[in-house]
């Protein structure tokens, strides 16, 4: 199997944070949204300590349709922000950190930081689970880990039924989970489904649990990344919307127009809050 159609972002084992001391969160409100900023090997340190320690957590990677999603349902916004961590995936996050803060604020996309915990989990001999996505998906995750990162022993996956669970079903999900004694849980529900199950499972899967929904057909070559001119000039969204126009339209049309008018208020209330 070849290479997935991406570059990863390699870490120097010289830069892994010395210590585990919790990542002193420096959240900004963008929207609906208690953004955690910092660099992004500060993102992938504090996943991989939440891990090691089998501490019961999860992460949100943030984009335009989860801060829309957040925005219209305050149950999901809820959910959230109540992570322990929640990254600014999209490019017009990390820029909305910019204009409404004066803060740089590197862009932590899942489809970067799949791969980063990856090479990291294979170099620590850390534990990881794959939950959710479609047995076909699970079957080329395991093909491609296996030629990727041959030295990843400690990896379980589950595809669960694609309807609502019973009570006792999840219950029998989270034993399984604890069972493997999982420290990195990838989750590949989709968005809000996943960070909906997510805070459920908090308290009662002993893992760090992290939405990383498309990012993991894009790992393993099912779809192609946008150049990265595209990426840095907020443009990945057109590229997905070209590659799956029949169902992203209308959630791109509908998220992208209220997010700038949003954005838009909300800069605009700071450049006249500041004058008055």
């Amino acid at each position: 199997m070849g290479s997935a159609p991406f570059s990863r972002k390699r870490i120097s084992t010289n830069t892994i944070r010395k210590n585990n001391r919790a990542l002193e969160r420096k959240q900004k409100k963008v929207i609906s949204l208690e953004l955690d900023t910092g660099a992004y090997q500060d993102f992938v340190d504090e996943a991989l300590r939440l891990g090691t320690e089998r501490i019961s957590s999860y992460v949100c990677v943030a984009n335009v349709h989860m801060c829309i999603e957040a925005y219209d349902d305050p149950e999901f916004a809820r959910c959230v922000n109540g992570a322990d961590l929640i990254t600014p995936d999209g490019m017009p996050l990390a820029k909305a950190v910019r204009f409404l803060y004066g803060q740089q604020q590197d862009r932590v996309a899942g489809m970067d930081l799949l791969p980063s915990l990856l090479q990291e989990a294979e170099q620590r001999n850390l534990s990881v689970f794959f939950f959710g996505g479609q047995e076909e998906t699970l079957d080329r995750t395991a093909d491609y880990l296996k030629e990727n990162y041959p030295k990843l022993q400690n990896v379980n996956y589950y595809s669960p039924p694609f309807r609502a669970l019973s009570e006792e079903e999840e219950k029998e999900i989270v034993d399984r989970i604890n069972q493997t004694a999982a420290q990195l849980v990838f989750v590949i529900l989709g968005c809000p489904k996943q960070e909906k199950w997510m805070a459920r499972q908090k308290g009662k899967i002993q893992a760090c649990m992290l939405g990383i929904g498309g990012a993991l057909p894009v790992l393993i070559g099912e779809q192609k990344r946008a150049p990265r001119w595209m990426q840095k000039a907020s443009l990945e969204w057109l590229y997905r919307f070209a590659q799956e126009p029949k169902r992203l339209f209308k959630r791109y049309f509908y998220t992208n127009s209220k997010f700038l008018l949003l954005f838009a208020g909300a800069y605009l209330r700071k450049i006249f809050g500041r004058q008055k």
